[in-house]
């Protein structure tokens, strides 16, 4: 293993951006700081860019291929004879990767390094701790690269755009695993299932499933899992779908009001498929234990000791969480909640904003009391859902304005979003929105009990 200190620049303004993350707004990201003359350095640990995003390449947005692509990427594209995909349309993940992501890598070029991930960052000879001289030292970023290699680039900004997909959230309602989760991996997957690959859906046809999450990734595996189950080699699929909360007005999220109409209709076309009976839903049951019975199928076990029927696997779709150990040595201002910058965490608590849309936002409410530093995109949002790919895309805008000293574009708002009419749900990525744990078992929730959703009730509305 061989190691190196990569540094060219006699002073801090000639160091370069270092941005972590190929994806869509670290590639973003970079377009801009290329824009204004700055030079980007993206760091991505996946072997492609947009090596998340390809990962759930059978997955489609919400978005429309006009509110996923970035104006400054599409500037940098447009000599190359990039023509973009119908703006009407809605792209796949794997779409998205292909015509988009992959094409501003290339673009970008040796701007952009892959299979390096980053271990650490810090200041130059400064840990979290020292005060002296602490601004006026460049970032020295630690990268472990696929062939065993380490290096130690120093930056004069560092923009964390690497999301939260690598980090999803356990099934245990505590935050943490439950019991014999781990035990149990075999049989647990934290992904929406690609039930057109073939070992997939060799996994699943003619299971019982337990789906939990409340989420659109919930709602996109049992509109799947509904789908095999009416499929020749799919009967006898069944799903146990398991909410932390109750059923509501809100549960299948905005349907036909949703401004984002892929959105909505993904909620409908869950709801119908449940509604033929391809599923039970269990309410107010947070998951304490899965344990395995004498025939090796998993029980769900709740804090409250209630035992639900064996299921064959189990599909986690809680949400995502941000991995922080390597800013360890920085000096980030966290909401203490939902880990998001403290000043961007009241306008997306879904404790407080179940409704509607995030504002606009940018250099202001990104900052931390670490000079430079900024979490960009997914990962901005800690552990809170309902990001829009165009809100990243402003993000990076407005931080990249103020690297180059151009305050009034760093300030300024130039993006402007509907209202979704909806609450709760997804934006992005088709990410889960997390289960929002209350007393009362959330919004307008009734009582714990297993429903049969064949069998339609009526549900209180949220007001």
């Amino acid at each position: 293993m061989t190691a190196a200190v990569t540094t060219t620049a006699t002073t801090a303004d000639q160091l370069p951006v270092v941005v972590i993350g190929a994806g869509p707004v670290g590639l973003a990201a970079a377009a801009h700081l290329t824009g204004r003359g700055l030079e980007p350095l993206v760091l991505e640990a996946g072997a492609e860019a947009g090596a998340a995003v390809r990962e759930w390449a059978h997955v489609r947005l919400f978005s429309t291929w006009g509110e996923v692509t970035d104006p400054a990427a599409e500037k940098l594209l447009a000599p190359t004879g990039w023509v973009k995909p119908d703006a009407t349309t809605y792209p796949t993940g794997g779409d998205w990767a292909a015509l988009y992501l992959q094409p501003l890598a290339d673009v970008l070029g040796r701007k952009v390094r892959l299979g390096a991930r980053v271990t650490g960052v810090s200041r130059a000879g400064r840990d979290r701790i020292v005060d002296a001289d602490r601004e006026s030292q460049p970032f020295v970023v630690h990268v472990a690269h696929a062939d065993g290699r380490e290096e130690r680039i120093l930056a004069r900004a560092v923009i964390d755009a690497s999301g939260t997909w690598s980090n999803p959230s356990p099934a245990g309602a505590s935050g943490l695993p439950a019991l014999g989760e781990k035990a149990a991996a075999d049989r647990v997957s934290y992904r929406v299932p690609d039930l057109n690959d073939p070992s997939s859906r060799a996994r699943y046809a003619g299971k019982r499933i337990a789906v939990i999450g409340s989420g659109a990734s919930a709602f996109t595996a049992l509109a799947a899992l509904a789908d095999l189950a009416q499929s020749d080699d799919g009967t006898d699929t069944h799903a146990t779908w398991i909410l932390r909360r109750g059923l509501s007005g809100s549960t299948f999220g905005g349907g036909t009001a949703d401004q984002l109409p892929a959105r909505g209709a993904l909620g409908l076309a869950a709801k119908a498929a449940v509604d033929e009976g391809h599923a039970d839903a269990v309410t107010g049951f947070r998951t304490d234990a899965i344990e395995r019975d004498t025939d090796g199928r998993l029980v769900l076990v709740a804090e409250d000791g209630r035992r639900l029927d064996p299921v064959d696997e189990v599909i986690v779709l809680t949400g995502f969480r941000p991995d922080l150990t390597f800013l360890d040595e920085l000096r980030l201002g966290l909401d203490e909640r939902l880990q998001a910058p403290v000043e961007l965490a009241p306008l997306i608590d879904p404790n407080q904003h179940s409704c509607g849309t995030v504002y606009p936002h940018g250099v202001k409410e990104l900052s931390h009391p670490e000079q430079d530093v900024y979490l960009v995109g997914m990962k901005s949002y800690g552990r809170a859902p309902t990001f829009l790919a165009l809100t990243g895309y402003e993000q990076v805008r407005s931080i990249v304005a103020a690297i180059a000293g151009d305050q009034e574009a760093a300030g300024r708002v130039e993006l402007v979003l509907p209202e979704t009419g909806v609450c709760g749900g997804a934006g992005l990525f088709d990410q889960p929105a997390a289960d929002t744990p209350s007393d009362g078992g959330g919004c307008c929730a009734p009582a714990p009990a297993l429903i049969q959703l064949g069998t339609p009730a009526q549900a209180p509305s949220c007001g």
